[in-house]
């Protein structure tokens, strides 16, 4: 049966406030969670806040009466369910353990959008990302065992490979070559749209968990890290919002972020294996249908216009956490070498890129004093004798190939990890054993 969330009947927004004992739940314990549960934890954490964010700026931008009450209601009921979900985070889950499972979620998460998504050039986006995103994982993992002493695994539990991906170093751009075409909203799919504003949102709480937390570290080259890595989260939300049509309304982006909240916490509503997640998850989904029913409301009071034009008629599945394991590996054997082109919002390869290509002053003077990214595999070589890799022999056989494919030649960071270095650390006996 079609899940048409328009004709369900909801919670009505009056009968959403809880108390603070409702509201600051028990959280989960981070040593027998399963990985996805933790995945959903964390991207409900970012939809709830951009949810929350959204509807500040549209206050600041209507002066209607009715419309900033239902905001005012609204967004207050958000923040309430923003700390139920993040306060599911348990005290002793250090920051890189939480860093790990953000990486999870943006690696996983997008892997499954590529597949699912129907327009080929957001797919091509996402890819783009994800490739990213699968770098910033094995370089966080680094310091997660030096640091800790914890195998990458105690988060991600085999669903994720663990390896090198394009350089975090070369992920550095003239901002302006994130800017990506944006789709034509009277004929991009409700799967698009939903897929892009729940990546858009997850990556924009990336950015802020790294921006909120990278600090709390002592060592100097840890807090660099973040500080990095937190720059290309940036990057990121630039080119994923850019993917976003700009003539849509206020009333349509309200809509469509009501109907993306519906789609999220009804996909982990399906898939939540802890019972007691799981009744949360189905509060919040009958709340966010509240919500959207009056967000619907007034598209049709303001616009005039069918809300199904924009959402359809079905709910949206915009993610299945699952491994991706075998599609990361495809996409990094084939893409790693892809780079922002100077013209048209396109991509190229590295050996084309023109001796002008706008990334190149910016990484040249980023990398200048040399690149915290590759520090951590430079001491972790230093210490152990080589970094720790978890994945499939075949994969790992690769490692110093996929670097040489996916390194710029131009624009290195003193204390760039070479090919050569790599082959050298590959002969080495593997630390993962150790974890």
């Amino acid at each position: 049966m079609t899940f048409n969330p328009l004709q369900e009947k909801g919670i009505p927004v009056e009968k959403q406030i809880r108390s603070w004992h409702e509201i600051a739940k028990k959280p989960f314990n981070k040593n027998d969670v399963d990985c996805y549960t933790r995945t959903r934890q964390i991207l409900m954490n970012g939809i709830e806040v951009e949810a929350w964010n959204f509807k500040h700026n549209f206050a600041r931008n209507c002066s209607d009466p009715e419309i900033n009450k239902f905001t005012a209601m609204t967004r207050r009921i958000e923040d309430m369910q923003q700390t139920t979900v993040n306060w599911l985070t348990p005290s002793d889950q250090s920051v890189l353990e939480t860093t790990l499972g953000y990486e999870q979620v943006a690696v996983d998460l997008t892997a499954w959008m590529a597949q699912n998504e129907p327009d080929p050039y957001v797919k091509e986006t996402f890819d783009f990302g994800l490739l990213e995103d699968f770098d910033h994982l094995y370089r966080y993992s680094q310091w997660a065992y030096f640091e800790h002493g914890i195998s990458p695994n105690d988060i991600v539990q085999g669903q994720t490979d663990v390896i090198l991906s394009r350089p975090t170093q070369n992920h550095h751009n003239d901002n302006t070559l994130r800017l990506r075409k944006h789709y034509d909203k009277a004929t991009a799919d409700p799967q698009t749209k939903v897929n892009i504003y729940t990546l858009v949102s997850g990556e924009q709480q990336t950015h802020n968990y790294y921006a909120e937390h990278g600090m709390e570290y002592g060592n100097q080259c840890i807090r660099e890290t973040y500080a990095e890595i937190k720059d290309v989260e940036e990057e990121h939300v630039t080119m994923y919002e850019s993917l976003i049509d700009p003539s849509e309304s206020w009333f349509e982006k309200l809509l469509l972020h009501e109907f993306t909240e519906v789609c999220n916490y009804y996909t982990c509503v399906e898939d939540e294996v802890d019972e007691r997640i799981k009744r949360i998850w189905e509060m919040f989904l009958e709340y966010e249908i509240g919500h959207l029913k009056i967000a619907a409301d007034l598209f049709k009071k303001y616009e005039k216009r069918d809300p199904e034009e924009v959402i359809g008629t079905k709910v949206v599945i915009p993610n299945r956490f699952k491994s991706q394991k075998e599609y990361v590996a495809k996409v990094l054997e084939t893409q790693i070498q892809k780079r922002l082109s100077n013209e048209g919002m396109d991509y190229t390869e590295i050996n084309k890129l023109p001796d002008d290509w706008k990334s190149y002053k910016v990484q040249q003077k980023a990398g200048e004093d040399g690149s915290p990214t590759e520090m951590v595999i430079q001491i972790m070589t230093a210490a152990k004798g080589r970094d720790l890799v978890i994945a499939d022999k075949k994969l790992k056989d690769k490692q110093a190939d996929l670097l040489e494919k996916g390194l710029e030649p131009k624009a290195q960071a003193p204390d760039t990890v070479s090919v050569e270095q790599m082959r050298e650390m590959m002969e080495e006996e593997e630390i993962e054993h150790e974890c």
